[in-house]
């Protein structure tokens, strides 16, 4: 099954259009941070399928939630079955499109500054979320790199009382992917 998702993942980036330029990762990297008055709450995944195409504007970021790591293995055994119930819900995505496209040349080194609206799926949920990131092109390759903040209770991601203190209510999501243009 995940061999099927893939596969329809990468054909649905590359049937667009012969001549558009795509870019690509497997091993992008998310990483969250939660700071509460109890308690300070980090994991990573380095392991975030994203695609661009520079013609369209069109982004996608796939993320397996399992993969999140946590320092503490009780903190990941929490999050994947009591809060983000990763087996029902086993992704988080985000579909969107770059909407000022004219501000980025991808065909030359330098960094720039980029925003991008889409909808965003977290814990099944769906919702349309505007972000500023930034764009580096550095000898053919796209590094996008973003930094914002969700609220839980708009993924419908529920905190026990016992730990009210422990989570904050509004978590930093730090995005960095380095893309190649698929060949």
């Amino acid at each position: 099954m995940k061999n099927l998702i893939k596969l329809a993942f990468i054909l649905l980036m590359i049937s667009n259009s012969a001549f558009a330029q795509k870019y690509i990762t497997k091993n992008g990297h998310i990483s969250f941070f939660s700071d509460a008055p109890s308690e300070k709450i980090e994991a990573k995944n380095n392991q975030v399928s994203t695609a661009l195409d520079i013609t369209t504007g069109d982004l996608v970021f796939k993320v397996l939630i399992k993969s999140f790591e946590f320092k503490n293995a009780l903190m990941q055994e929490h999050f994947n079955e009591n809060y983000l119930e990763s087996n029902k819900f086993p992704n988080a995505t985000y579909k969107g499109k770059i909407t000022n496209p004219k501000e980025i040349d991808f065909t030359k080194n330098g960094k720039y500054k980029a925003n991008v609206e889409g909808e965003m799926t977290i814990h099944g949920v769906t919702k349309k979320e505007n972000h500023a990131g930034v764009f580096e092109v550095k000898d053919g390759k796209i590094i996008a790199s973003s930094k914002f903040f969700i609220a839980l209770k708009d993924y419908n991601i529920e905190k026990p009382k016992m730990v009210l203190n422990n989570i904050a209510d509004k978590i930093e999501i730090t995005v960095e992917v380095s893309l190649e243009k698929i060949k």
